[in-house]
């Protein structure tokens, strides 16, 4: 028997790239029967890029509500950028609160962004159930919310170099690998990341966006419980792969002028190369990857943007990029036959679709990977910024979805290599092979999200918990 539909309060962290996942998590709820409400805390610094966001897709999705709650007093604008989201985010809780209160009718659930962990003080003052929704892999999950216990007994991973971390029951991971907001255990950052991982064991479950059979390893660990000493390891459901289906949103939506070139392409034959809406590389790093592209002679279709003065600031307004100025002399007249640059922006889940695609660079953002696992696409794996470098050992050692660019270790990937890892996927029999991986990769999540699948089955099991006040075992 089906279980009634629910109301759910969604409320993502600050920054387009933790929007984004929780409206495909809405899109779940909806096509399940459940209504789904977004509350979207507005920048205190009116970032027009998070605006235009919000405002694109509440146009996009007219089924989901959107709710921008009032801006919160700043927070100290000299603190790091990191401390000054999550500082706003913890000022945001009386509006938080407020809207729940206010709503026609209580919220069955609160559904959380994982940086979202001062909201559990509103959950509870409201005797409301409050779940986290994990956007990336359940390996990164696995880490973080071990970090807390191990951290304290070694020193800062920035100091530790290539010395492997041993989190109980995953694979070893080199220091230099970890993130970089956790780099530096005395900063601040890495002080506010260790709050919120501590805290997201408060909640009564965790959504992950992520599937079986994918993640073996990582789930073991966590359905052991050896992450969180002392005390219950939050259940995790794991109900990915939750991504854009690469279709049209409206009947008046105008088809971006890049599907149409790559209408004009021969199938599997562009790389596409676009790094994510968190950040861009250097205009050095930019103009190595143009001459690796110049000297494949493979097809492409690259998204551009200006590099951002501090990548992690969420509060930071991006600029149209000029390619006149960034890119080599000449670079777009020598490659305009067999290549398109765009700025800032494209429709990556229908690039990635579009049966012109053969190889994905991306900057290893979990969603980005997961729409390259729908479409069968091998991807190539720059993790700009270290942010995104546990990913990388994941998707490149464990997974095997994808190759890596060795160069970012060096915060520059020389445009030899560039051109070397393209061939290497696109005309090698080591390319033939990971693209095999790809298509049964594909087939796994598709059956996952399929009637009966694992995810399916999560998802009905999320539910029976929230029904059972968290005593579904």
């Amino acid at each position: 028997m089906a279980a009634p539909a629910k109301t759910f309060v969604l409320y993502p962290s600050l920054g387009v790239g933790h929007l984004i996942p929780m409206v495909e998590l809405a899109k779940h709820l909806l096509r399940r029967g459940h209504s789904a409400v977004l509350a979207v805390v507005d920048p205190p610094d009116g970032d027009p890029t998070s605006a235009a966001a919000v405002a694109r897709l509440a146009e996009a999705n007219p089924s989901i509500a959107f709710r921008l709650l009032p801006a919160p007093p700043s927070p100290d604008p000299a603190a790091h950028p990191i401390k000054r989201a999550h500082d706003t985010l913890r000022l945001a809780n009386p509006a938080l609160g407020g809207f729940l209160r206010a709503l026609p009718a209580p919220a069955d659930a609160l559904l959380l962004d994982m940086f979202c962990v001062d909201a559990l003080d509103v959950a509870a003052e409201l005797a409301l159930p409050a779940y986290f929704f994990f956007a990336s892999a359940a390996s990164d999950f696995a880490i973080f919310l071990n970090m807390p216990y191990l951290y304290p007994g070694l020193p800062s991973f920035k100091d530790m170099g290539d010395t492997l971390v041993h989190s109980p029951g995953m694979r070893p991971v080199r220091a230099v690998d970890m993130p970089l907001s956790v780099q530096d255990k005395e900063s601040d950052m890495t002080k506010t990341r260790m709050y919120q991982f501590k805290r997201i064991a408060e909640g009564r479950g965790v959504l992950v966006n992520s599937f079986d059979w994918l993640e073996p390893t990582a789930l073991k660990a966590l359905a052991d419980g050896v992450c969180v000493p002392g005390r219950p390891t939050p259940r995790v459901f794991c109900i990915g792969p939750l991504v854009n289906d690469g279709k049209k949103s409206g009947d008046g939506e105008t088809r971006h002028e890049c599907l149409a070139w790559l209408d004009a392409q021969p199938e599997r034959s562009v790389v596409f190369l676009c790094f994510g809406s968190i950040g861009a590389v250097s205009a050095a790093q930019l103009r190595e990857i143009a001459y690796g592209l110049e000297s494949s002679g493979h097809r492409f279709l690259w998204v551009v943007r200006s590099p951002p003065a501090d990548p992690a600031d969420v509060f930071q307004p991006r600029l149209e990029p000029d390619l006149d100025a960034l890119l080599p002399e000449g670079f777009m007249e020598r490659t305009r036959d067999r290549g398109m640059v765009l700025k800032m922006w494209a429709p990556q889940a229908e690039v990635l679709r579009h049966a012109a695609t053969g190889a994905f660079v991306t900057h290893c953002g979990w969603n980005s990977a997961l729409e390259a696992i729908m479409a069968g696409v091998p991807m190539i794996c720059y993790p700009m910024y270290a942010e995104q470098a546990l990913n990388k050992v994941f998707m490149v050692e464990e997974m095997k979805i994808a190759v890596p660019l060795e160069g970012y270790e060096k915060r520059m990937v020389k445009a030899e290599e560039i051109e070397a890892k393209l061939r290497l996927v696109m005309e090698t029999g080591e390319g033939r092979k990971l693209r095999e991986t790809l298509a049964a990769a594909r087939k796994m999540a598709s059956d996952a999200i399929s009637n009966g699948g694992s995810s399916e089955v999560a998802f009905a099991e999320f539910l029976r918990d929230l029904e059972n006040g968290g005593c579904n075992n």
